[in-house]
């Protein structure tokens, strides 16, 4: 699906399904480096039962026209642009680590439109370590390599989603190479990991949210441990679910972060 959002052409997937406003929403937001791909799995079951489904490709990301925004704070705009452009009044907001923060602003800016708000894959500060960053902007290619050996709990998963015989590490980096690939020599994978490291909002932001918040995080995950969680789970009130997985739940647990992700939005309605 295409939207004009802030004078630009926007793409969100909407899982396999016509979208309609008329039904619970579902927004879905990635992280970084990535795209709506990621969504995939989770995007077709709700957008096959019952809910409209916008997983987003984030401005300056594959399919959507950059640039790329400043901070955070623009991108949780634009997120809220996106939804009057699609004419959704109230969504459920998920996002997973750069996009949960992104959720997070979001709902703190139009708490009378977030029905739910999940964060998965989350920390607060979501610092990066300077030595991460510095090899991002000097070796984009090993700073890949490097978030991915991070983000992943196990050298052999379990087959699964998106296919029995998937090689969950391969394709991981193969997504991120892609999207950077498509940024027009724009170093895309150091701008999405300084705007996770620069965004200072969070605790504010926690303070203004209204509607009922699942945080789900990973057992194992190095990235954003679920130690860093705390202090914004205790802001939120948050109900707190683990997964067994890394960094990257959405596909190295699957099943469980569907569960989950379908208990922290049932009886989700506009």
């Amino acid at each position: 699906m295409r939207l004009q959002v802030q004078g630009r052409e926007a793409y969100a997937y909407t899982g396999g399904k016509p979208f309609d406003p008329a039904l619970p929403c579902v927004v879905f937001i990635h992280g970084a480096s990535h795209d709506h791909s990621a969504w995939t799995l989770l995007a077709r079951w709700f957008a096959h039962h019952g809910h409209g489904v916008l997983a987003v490709d984030l401005p300056g990301h594959m399919r959507s026209a950059g640039p790329p925004l400043p901070d955070v704070e623009a991108l949780a705009r634009w997120v809220l642009a996106l939804l009057d452009a699609a004419g959704v009044k109230h969504a459920a907001l998920v996002g997973h680590s750069m996009g949960s923060l992104i959720a997070l602003e979001a709902a703190s800016r139009a708490p009378d439109r977030a029905t739910r708000l999940v964060m998965i894959g989350a920390a607060y500060p979501m610092k990066v370590s300077d030595a991460l960053l510095a090899t991002a902007a000097e070796s984009p290619l090993r700073a890949m390599a490097m978030v991915n050996a991070w983000s992943i709990s196990t050298l052999t998963s379990k087959p699964g989603f998106p296919s029995p015989g998937n090689w969950l590490h391969g394709g991981n980096l193969a997504l991120m190479r892609r999207v950077q690939a498509a940024a027009s020599g724009l170093n895309l994978f150091h701008h999405d990991f300084e705007t996770c490291n620069r965004y200072v909002g969070g605790m504010e932001a926690a303070a203004r949210v209204s509607c009922p918040v699942t945080l789900i995080l990973g057992q194992a995950d190095q990235m954003t441990p679920p130690r860093a969680t705390l202090e914004i789970a205790a802001a939120l009130k948050a109900r707190v679910v683990t997964v067994p997985s890394g960094h990257l739940q959405l596909a190295e647990a699957p099943d469980a972060t569907l569960a989950a992700l379908r208990a922290a939005l049932r009886s989700v309605a506009q």
